[in-house]
């Protein structure tokens, strides 16, 4: 009997492998159809920004309470989960508790760790499902935002969090069982009777299996060590199609994330050069005797103003798309959003990773040359949404894992007034002011100051 569950755990952990590395393979592919831009300068200030806002969790503690609530979650999930290494080598090798014996006076300090960390993870995964379906939050409600509509995103968390549970009750349940046979000195469960104790948590539910006998209380402890790890490894690759794919692309996400002043927009560099030639400025020269432009890039060749599709995005634009956790905190900080204009930046990230999904799809049936009649601009989000963007950063900067929306929808206007002519009126306004009197406002650069003939102070003048 051992031998055969041996070689199930050995095909389930050699089909998880198989299909999770298949799905990452698949998604390293769509994040490489976006635009080359290095992301690897400041590698210092990279992992001190990584540091505290992906390990540190700096900006889900603005809210403390949910904050708190969200890290016991983040570490509950990494730090039990130190306990599958010990669970693989069981189930490859056919052993029980192999780490034990060698490291009897620690052993237990380790699972008790464990077992506090899984209560909390269980409590706070019930707090959470209380929010999104009894209080209600406003931003997980699909009355309140549209990109809530579809079945899936709701669908999507609640399917996690009802597994955390089950995950965490098999796990605790495992352990109260695990206890009692060893107490009893039920076959090789009792080998460590006597070299660890009770646990902490679990150690209150032994009484629930006192009246099992030896038999069915095996068959309950095997139950909930498989269940517990196939879960896990059902998890692996359930992750990869979900919102929780953040869990593993928060920290490159923070990492590669932009270190630019906030408000600061990037200019095109081979526009750039175009205007620095036009002017008569002497373009910048590199070390190595190439033309750059004043970020220290060198020109590409023009192709497309802008981006209409996910193709002309940046690639770090298409990881932030997977690395969305679609917690709506972008969305619920947006004045356009709050004013009931249809712009939602959340729906902004979502979509351009829906338009990835698509096009994945497009390639398993019609081979990796398979192109669609579809674009990100037009038929995933409209005009509409982008030009309802006051460019205010709010986004930005509520983002817990610094996604930036604001980028994809500068790229998205970029090529409707660059490629398209397709600026609204009080722009083009706005753009002839600009080129004839240096300024938006309508009015000649000699009445510029005018407005001080109206101050009774002293006003220095330039």
């Amino acid at each position: 009997m051992e031998i055969i569950q041996q070689i199930l755990f050995i095909v389930a952990l050699v089909v998880t492998a198989y299909y999770a590395i298949q799905r990452v393979n698949l998604i390293r592919k769509s994040i490489q159809l976006g635009r080359a831009e290095d992301r690897t300068d400041n590698p210092g200030e990279r992992l001190k920004i990584m540091a505290l806002v992906a390990f540190g969790q700096k900006k889900m503690l603005t809210n403390v309470v949910v904050g708190v609530m969200h890290f016991i979650i983040y570490a509950g999930f990494i730090i039990i989960n130190l306990e599958i290494v010990e669970i693989i080598l069981d189930g490859i090798l056919g052993q029980h508790r192999l780490f034990a014996p060698y490291i009897a006076p620690v052993y237990p300090y380790l699972i008790n760790v464990f077992e506090v960390l899984a209560f909390g993870v269980l409590a706070v995964c019930v707090v959470f499902l209380t929010r999104r379906f009894v209080t209600r939050v406003s931003r997980f409600q699909p009355e309140n935002h549209q990109e809530m509509r579809a079945r899936w995103p709701r669908l999507d968390a609640t399917i996690i969090l009802v597994a955390e549970i089950l995950l965490m009750i098999a796990f605790l349940t495992w352990n109260a069982s695990d206890t009692v046979l060893r107490e009893r000195g039920v076959g090789h469960y009792g080998d460590l009777k006597g070299v660890i104790p009770d646990f902490l948590i679990s150690g209150y539910l032994t009484p629930l299996f006192n009246g099992f006998g030896d038999t069915a209380l095996v068959a309950y402890e095997r139950f909930t060590w498989w269940l517990h790890i196939l879960g896990i490894l059902a998890f692996a690759v359930y992750v990869t199609y979900s919102k929780h794919l953040h869990i593993a692309l928060a920290f490159p996400n923070v990492y590669f994330s932009d270190l630019q002043p906030k408000g600061e927009m990037e200019n095109m560099p081979a526009i750039t050069s175009e205007v620095q030639l036009a002017l008569g400025i002497e373009p910048t020269i590199s070390a190595n005797g190439t033309q750059t432009n004043d970020n220290g890039e060198q020109p590409a060749e023009i192709g497309r103003f802008g981006a209409k599709d996910v193709a002309d995005l940046k690639w770090i634009n298409l990881m932030n798309a997977y690395s969305c956790t679609e917690c709506g905190r972008c969305s619920a900080a947006c004045p356009a959003n709050m004013t009931g204009k249809k712009l939602s930046p959340r729906k902004i990230m979502m979509d351009t990773r829906d338009r990835l999904e698509d096009i994945q799809r497009g390639w398993k049936t019609n081979g990796a040359d398979y192109k669609d009649d579809k674009s990100l601009l037009g038929d995933y989000i409209t005009v509409e949404e982008i030009d309802a963007c006051t460019t205010c950063q709010a986004c930005v900067s509520a983002c817990p894992i610094n996604i930036n929306p604001l980028d994809i929808i500068l790229q998205l206007r970029r090529y409707r007034v660059m490629e398209e002519a397709q600026a609204p009126a009080s722009w083009n306004a706005m753009f002839s002011n600009i080129e004839n009197n240096m300024a938006p406002w309508k009015f000649s650069p000699s009445d510029r100051f005018n407005w001080a003939d109206q101050v009774n102070e002293p006003v220095a003048k330039a």
